[in-house]
């Protein structure tokens, strides 16, 4: 079993950057992919970035693309989300998940993913 937990949600003003941390417990983390996803009110799961379990691949939707880099340290079982140039419409709550894989690729549907973490809130300012 693994545990995430996302940390560095907060509120921001437009044009600003944060930088969200997703910590996963256990010692498998490198057989993980991982993703960021984000959710607003009465909308579905959207997926955001990706990354491979060794790091080496990763893609971001086209809506942040410029804007978000995903990356992972798998020394220190964590995956990050760099977002800068904040914009209203990034504002949703972001969620980190992973999924055991053998593979070297990256995942875009929810439904995908084995472990979710509980999601930390993102508001960006006009």
């Amino acid at each position: 079993q693994v545990q995430l937990v996302e940390s560095g949600g907060g509120l921001v003003q437009a044009g600003g950057s944060l930088r969200l941390s997703c910590a996963a417990s256990g010692r498998t983390f490198g057989t993980y992919a991982m993703g960021w996803f984000r959710q607003t009110p009465g909308k579905e799961r959207e997926f955001v970035a990706g990354v491979s379990k060794s790091g080496g691949s990763t893609y971001c939707t086209d809506s942040v693309k410029g804007r978000f880099t995903i990356s992972r340290d798998n020394a220190k079982n964590t995956a990050y989300l760099q977002m800068n140039s904040l914009k209203p419409e990034d504002t949703a709550v972001y969620y980190c998940a992973g999924k055991s894989t053998a593979l070297h690729a990256i995942f875009v549907r929810p439904t995908e993913y084995d472990y979710w973490g509980q999601g930390t809130q993102v508001t960006v300012s006009s």
